[in-house]
């Protein structure tokens, strides 16, 4: 009958033991009162690094950072589960290399039949991958959010300074409608490019394209050249408002006149500059406005935040001028657009 119970009851260790090692996405460690590793399991092995023989019997603190060692964070935990049941683990945890993962899991009190404290038992998963894709959706959520706030708000101003400026309701639709539309078309050429960026050139064909303008009015010559989503937006506006005002008023007003866009970067020693030009010939006799009107502060308020900005009214045909930091219109945290 003993051999029997006997039998019996190694029967069930080994299949505890069974059980045990075989859940590999979890580590399950045992603890002595001196918070001393009894056991380690295969989960253990994989997610930690130590083979049970390295670690037997050394303190468990050496999975803990040592801000959280300084600070008692182990000994928190075993006193939860002595007063709780269980101590709850959502922290940074070290690896044999020293490297980090993030882990979820408990401690909980190990205890006999007759209800004597016997040890601890700490169950942890890595959920750093977890972790790490939350934190990118939250940075995600804050940049959409972000960006969502400041199109809105230039589409708030777009239609205000569109209705201040026009003549009547007509016209100012259509100010606004044209305005939002080159907005808009910038977005679908970043969103190309996963919001990264757009060049020069792309933002320079999208607005004679969005005009209607024929190849040989407009003359875009530079070199492949990288903006922020920032600056791409800014000189999608810029340059339609530009365009729309040639069209009305300067070169493209009549069929010999053409726009010249010129721009180029430049070495200088910490800070390398971009320069453009915008560049009317061939239209009517150009005259200073008397008061500025949107287009004007439009061109002032965006291009000023990227740099220096030059406007000539020469009467041969209105001339523009930007000297910009590169660093300015290519970091990816640059000025919001202005209008």
């Amino acid at each position: 009958m003993m051999n029997s119970i006997s039998s019996s009851s190694r029967a069930r260790e080994r299949f505890l033991e069974a059980i045990l090692q075989s859940a590999i996405e979890y580590a399950i460690i045992s603890l002595d009162l001196d918070s001393r590793v009894v056991t380690w399991n295969e989960g253990a092995r994989r997610i930690l690094g130590w083979d049970e023989t390295e670690i037997v019997g050394q303190p468990v603190a050496v999975i803990f950072t040592p801000e959280d060692r300084e600070t008692g964070v182990p000994q928190r935990e075993m006193t939860a589960a002595l007063m709780e049941g269980h101590g709850n683990d959502e922290r940074w945890h070290v690896r044999k290399d020293g490297s980090l993962f993030w882990a979820s899991g408990q401690m909980m009190a190990l205890r006999s039949d007759d209800g004597e404290l016997e040890g601890f038992v700490k169950i942890l998963r890595d959920r750093t991958e977890q972790r790490e894709n939350e934190e990118r959706q939250r940075v995600l959520m804050h940049e959409l959010s972000h960006r969502i706030k400041n199109t809105l708000a230039v589409v708030q101003a777009i239609t205000n300074q569109s209705f201040r400026s026009a003549n009547s309701m007509e016209e100012a639709e259509q100010s606004i409608s044209a305005r939002i539309n080159a907005y808009a078309n910038a977005h679908d050429i970043l969103l190309q490019k996963n919001w990264l960026s757009a060049t020069m050139g792309t933002i320079v064909e999208a607005t004679a394209s969005n005009l209607g303008l024929e190849r040989d009015r407009i003359k875009p010559s530079g070199p492949a050249v990288r903006l922020n989503p920032q600056a791409a937006l800014a000189f999608a506006l810029v340059l339609h408002e530009l365009a729309t005002n040639a069209t009305k008023y300067g070169a493209l007003s009549v069929t010999t006149g053409t726009v010249e866009i010129e721009w180029s970067v430049r070495k200088n020693a910490g800070d390398d500059r971009f320069s453009l030009l915008w560049q009317e010939s061939g239209g009517p006799a150009v005259e200073a406005p008397k008061k500025k009107g949107f287009g004007s502060r439009l061109v002032n308020t965006s291009l000023s935040a990227f740099g220096h900005v030059s406007l000539d009214y020469a009467a041969t045909g209105l001339i523009i001028k930007l000297d910009a930091s590169l660093e300015k219109l290519q970091y990816q945290s640059g000025p919001d657009v202005q209008v």
